[in-house]
């Protein structure tokens, strides 16, 4: 079954959390769309995903995961030992999502805003982006 990632399609840390999702997602159980596309924002109303959610969210089984438990539902399903990271899911979300926030809030300044040029996917990759 696919899981959708919804993400940011103008921040640097963003698109790097895709391409590394994808190197490591060797069965492709993930496809992706930036939640300004037009794919990501009928998602985004139909699983009622809040407007102030600007960053990640995962689409699992008719659920959407947003901040700190969407990225370890990625993290669940990628290849090596990245799905141990699955088990911070046992602290409490505000702590999780606390720390979440914090990335989430500076990562235009940390990492950058995209300007007009982005990644140009592989033709094995395009085919994961709806």
């Amino acid at each position: 079954m696919k899981r959708t990632v919804l993400f940011d399609g103008e921040c640097n840390f963003c698109d790097a959390s895709v391409q590394f999702i994808i190197k490591r997602d060797p069965y492709e159980y993930f496809q992706f769309a930036s939640l300004q596309s037009e794919t990501g924002q009928q998602l985004s109303r139909d699983f009622a995903i809040p407007e102030d959610v600007d960053s990640l969210v995962v689409i699992e089984n008719g659920k959407a995961y947003t901040k700190s438990s969407g990225a370890l539902h990625i993290a669940k399903k990628l290849d090596g030992l990245w799905h141990l990271a699955f088990l911070f899911i046992l602290i409490p979300s505000p702590i999780r999502d606390g720390v979440y926030d914090l990335v989430a809030r500076n990562r235009y300044k940390w990492f950058g805003k995209k300007e007009e040029a982005c990644m140009l996917p592989t033709p094995a990759e395009r085919k994961r982006f709806i």
